[in-house]
């Protein structure tokens, strides 16, 4: 006859009632925690929450001049919308859109890339050149377009007075609709530069000197160090600076305005120029709204992409 052993039992603590004293200082806590709350919650509602709602209703409205005199805004569907989609414009502020974005943060995160190992050596005076390279991130974009659109003018214009001390003929840079926006990106590359090189070289100052010491006992130097060590170790860094930088570049507006106003022909119109251009240009508020709803979407999907890369990061 076996005898099979009873799994033994552990007695469960039995929580201990609340003293009246403790409970109190429950509550006064919990209600201290959302009195901080509170305000915080109220600014975003009021200075970010009421905007958004308030461009979407206006982009299902007639909102023109004749509501400021009136009131009255007009309940037209997704009238707004279609007119957007169907229109020619559109499509092409779109690509112009992606191509300015994707050819400023591909130049300007390699040339910042590049900046940030090169300051990293920390030879006599990098302090000094790196406090320079902040100078453009100082100037106001409004400023900064002025100054480039005097540069790149076709009859006065700094560059082409250089170009032709070689015999090179005047580059129409702002006029040529074939050159305006590859203009305008580089205008915009040479603004990121700073952000992109400060960024990552914070991200270069975090890796210990002691990973590249031990990889040169095994040969690991130059680019074996760069792609085994370097990458690897700024790769949270780089995808925030990236992420961050496309949503700074969807919404420019000022320094596209200053160099072209978005022309030559649309050749530099972007869906923030246009959104503009409906609502101030042509006083279409509500078609200009409904642009904008479209920047605001792509902006908040790589809004949420950038939260989520954060977070990862903190977890690791």
């Amino acid at each position: 006859m076996s005898v099979t052993a009873q799994p033994r039992v552990r007695p469960t603590a039995t929580p201990l009632p609340m003293r009246p004293g403790q409970r109190r200082a429950r509550i006064l806590a919990n209600t201290m925690r959302w009195l901080f709350v509170i305000p915080a919650a109220i600014f975003v509602a009021v200075f970010f929450g009421y905007p958004i709602v308030k461009n979407i209703v206006m982009s299902f409205q007639d909102y023109g001049t004749r509501t400021f005199f009136t009131g009255e805004a007009p309940w037209v569907g997704i009238s707004n919308y279609v007119q957007v989609f169907s229109s020619s414009l559109f499509t092409t502020s779109l690509i112009n859109t992606g191509l300015f974005t994707v050819g400023s943060i591909v130049m300007q995160f390699a040339i910042g890339l590049g900046l940030a190992l090169f300051f990293k050596r920390n030879f006599p005076l990098s302090g000094f050149l790196r406090g320079l390279l902040l100078l453009p991130w100082l100037i106001p974009l409004i400023a900064s377009s002025a100054i480039w659109k005097w540069l790149l003018d076709q009859g006065s214009g700094a560059l082409n007075q250089g170009l032709a001390l070689f015999g090179i003929p005047a580059v129409p840079w702002l006029v040529d609709p074939n050159l305006a926006l590859v203009a305008v990106i580089g205008v915009n590359i040479w603004l990121g530069i700073p952000f992109n090189t400060t960024i990552l070289y914070s991200g270069l100052q975090a890796v210990p000197e002691e990973l590249y010491e031990a990889a040169s006992l095994d040969g690991a130097t130059g680019w074996k160090a760069f792609r085994h060590i370097t990458w690897p170790s700024i790769r949270s860094v780089v995808s925030v600076v990236i992420v961050l930088g496309v949503v700074y570049t969807l919404k420019v507006v000022d320094l596209i305005l200053g160099l072209t106003g978005g022309g030559p022909a649309n050749s530099t119109q972007t869906l923030a120029t246009n959104a503009y251009h409906q609502s101030f240009v042509n006083f279409e508020f509500g078609v200009g709204a409904a642009v904008s709803n479209v920047l605001i979407v792509v902006s908040f999907v790589f809004a949420m992409v950038y939260l989520a890369i954060t977070r990862k990061a903190v977890d690791e």
